[in-house]
């Protein structure tokens, strides 16, 4: 039996770390207790070197000095305890319940440093997730088991969208099974936690939902522990309960600068914009859990959101992100000013794998078509109002006004749509026919003869 000895001694306190000397036998990861007084903290062992340990502390090192502090190494990783009566509950970024609930009790507890996927062991990702957003389900359909990141930009209404993902999102009834959402919010403001926990509650949908919360205000090295709680609870209902589950994070941007600051912190060598080097690995170890197995019944649906800095889609975060996952749902600035909710701009939008997800058996027969039928046509009105602004409307071919007029009802009455208005996918592709049906027949070159013959709309 290994002995718990105490470390009277700190030999640096640097922002959110400590720095211990002469400690042998400790692990990676290894959570660490200390006490200051009569109050505890947790840390978590992030380096090694030799018997030199640097530890990050998730309540802050406010108040620790060199020597009122004692340390005890636990010999465990960082766990959780997880039972089915998480969903509905409210935990803080370390996995602890601020609902006034009580505490979750389980015989097995889980390690949050849980491993990516292995590629072996996935099953192709199938079926849909319904959202109720016409421009998500019939344009960048969510597919089980992907993973869908939500570009955002400064002063985008993100925070709206995830809400009406959260409170709308379901699978298809024919298709059977068990749905529940895990949500994490990372270094948002108080008023937006709070915007988040009543919605969820009023709408009736936080029966569905686990909640992970970290403030702005709370400790950085706790917004690098927030995903992953949010993600280990998701693999509990996914693969031993049976849920097929979506994770919904809203700012991965927040994560990432905390990555920043604590690698900067530890005196790590910057790479791009200050980021440490191996971003793109840690970000990888997130997303990469996110799937479906192949011997396992639920799945796990990723939807991060994050921030473009500078509205920059090729800072770090995005970038990395974009060779990650499996396409990227873009808001847009102009979208945001004219009022179209949700301001998503469909043309630099995608999911590459919604294709094996719609269509015959999964949504209906003629959504391929319609998807890339619309894609076509909206990518025409670019280039006619281009001409417009040097020529003027009114010089333009009549074909060519109608394409003025698909382009106005597409971004007024498609795409833009209320945020409590949850349209089923045969709503939204009958609202795409109608979009289409502005256009003459001989434009829709995209559709077969047959198709536009059972669901053209004739004036």
């Amino acid at each position: 039996m290994k002995l718990k000895k105490e470390y009277l001694k700190i030999d640096k306190v640097d922002g959110p770390l400590i720095f211990v000397s002469g400690i042998k036998d400790v692990f990676y990861g290894e959570i660490v207790e200390i006490l200051v007084g009569d109050t505890k903290r947790k840390g978590k062992v992030i380096r090694i070197e030799n018997e030199n340990v640097a530890i990050q502390v998730f309540e802050g090192t406010s108040g620790l000095s060199n020597t009122n502090s004692a340390i005890y190494f636990t010999g465990k990783a960082f766990e959780l305890n997880l039972n089915e009566n998480i969903l509905g509950r409210t935990f803080n970024g370390v996995g602890n319940p601020i609902d006034n609930g009580g505490e979750i009790y389980s015989e097995t507890s889980y390690n949050i440093n849980g491993r990516p996927i292995n590629p072996v062991a996935r099953e192709y990702p199938r079926n849909f997730i319904q959202t109720g957003i016409s421009s998500i389900d019939t344009l960048t359909t969510l597919i089980r088991g992907q993973k869908l990141p939500i570009f955002s930009g400064n002063g985008i209404s993100h925070n709206k969208l995830a809400d009406q993902i959260v409170r709308q999102s379901n699978i298809s009834k024919e298709s059977g099974g068990k749905f529940a959402v895990v949500f994490a919010a990372i270094g948002v403001k108080y008023d937006d936690a709070a915007f988040f926990k009543k919605s969820f509650e009023e709408s009736g949908a936080s029966e569905k939902v686990v909640m992970f919360i970290n403030l702005a205000n709370d400790p950085i090295v706790e917004r690098i522990s927030t995903p992953r709680c949010a993600l280990t609870a998701a693999e509990y209902l996914a693969f031993e309960k049976e849920y097929h589950v979506l994770v919904v994070m809203t700012d991965i941007t927040s994560y990432c600068e905390a990555l920043r600051e604590i690698s900067s912190a530890r005196e790590e060598v910057p790479s791009r914009k200050g980021y440490p080097g191996y971003l793109y690995s840690d970000l990888a170890s997130l997303y990469e859990r996110a799937g479906i197995l192949s011997d396992r019944e639920g799945s796990i649906t990723l939807l991060p959101i994050l921030t473009m800095p500078n509205n920059d889609i090729s800072h770090p975060i995005p970038d990395l992100t974009g060779y990650i996952t499996e396409g990227q749902i873009v808001l847009s600035k102009d979208f945001e000013q004219s009022d179209i909710y949700p301001p998503i701009d469909v043309l630099p939008s995608l999911s590459r794998i919604m294709k094996d997800g719609i269509g015959e058996g999964y949504t209906r027969k003629d959504h391929p078509d319609v998807a890339n039928q619309l894609f076509a046509s909206y990518s025409k009105v670019k280039d006619i109002r281009d001409l417009a602004q040097i020529i003027g409307e009114n010089d333009l071919s009549d074909v060519d006004k109608l394409y003025m007029k698909f382009g106005r009802e597409f971004e007024g009455n498609f795409i833009n749509q209320d945020r409590f208005e949850l349209r089923s996918i045969e709503e939204s592709l009958d609202l795409g026919w109608k979009m289409l049906s502005i256009l003459p027949k001989t434009e829709l070159d995209r559709l077969s003869s047959e198709v536009l013959e059972d669901n053209y709309i004739e004036k």
